[in-house]
């Protein structure tokens, strides 16, 4: 179940992420108060999922899911620019979240 609440909040914080930029530094008070609701969640799921999980594991994993889910709704819904070398260090960030769930029993 640790893994479930992991992932959930590492959604969360790709919601945060995204409502952060639209907040405008926090000048729009919806996209605010998401960001803010949403950063709760997931520092709230995260620590039910360190109960079991192992720190480096779960904060690298949270914060990889994050870093992606950013990147990709960057591109998708953002329009940001797409190159090579930014899909590569998206796929290396992945590989590396495969390797930490592998190597944690």
């Amino acid at each position: 179940m640790a893994w479930v609440y992991l992932v959930a909040a590492g959604i969360l914080e790709i919601v945060w992420a995204f409502t952060m930029k639209q907040s405008n530094g926090f000048t729009r008070l919806m996209p605010t108060a998401i960001t803010i609701v949403t950063m709760i969640g997931s520092f709230g799921l995260l620590s039910v999922a360190m109960r079991t999980l192992p720190l480096g594991t779960a904060y690298t994993i949270w914060t990889g899911i994050g870093a992606v889910g950013a990147f990709v709704v960057g591109i998708m819904v953002l329009g940001e620019a797409v190159s090579p070398m930014r899909v590569l260090a998206a796929v290396l960030i992945v590989s590396g979240l495969v390797m930490m769930k592998l190597a944690t029993s």
